[in-house]
């Protein structure tokens, strides 16, 4: 699996959040990962949210999936943070992907 984001995203996240994009691709390891379309607004593109544990806590990350002339297929990584409390409680309930959002 190939991931790839914005660079300048990235250090933004790392120093106003303190999670680096690096360490957000190992949700993708999570067996117990959940996601759902984000549908809040329309960015051009189909965007994702996911959910899933890494070695310091629960992340809820949005992604978009890209397929390249190549047919290379990317994840691109567009923002993280730590999950909230609801955000919790619905990936340990596994009802994250079941909540519609708009």
């Amino acid at each position: 699996m190939q991931f790839e984001w914005d660079e300048k995203k990235r250090q933004d996240t790392k120093r106003e959040r303190g999670i680096d994009f690096i360490d957000v691709t190992k949700i993708w390891d999570d067996p117990m990962r959940q996601e759902r379309i984000d549908q809040r607004q329309d960015h051009g593109e189909v965007r994702i949210q996911t959910i899933g544990k890494v070695h310091f806590g629960i992340l809820f990350v949005v992604y978009t999936e890209r397929v390249y002339a190549d047919g290379e297929e990317v994840i691109r990584i567009i923002s993280a943070r730590l999950a909230n409390k609801r955000d919790r409680e619905e990936y340990n309930k596994m009802t994250f992907h079941v909540r519609k959002i708009s």
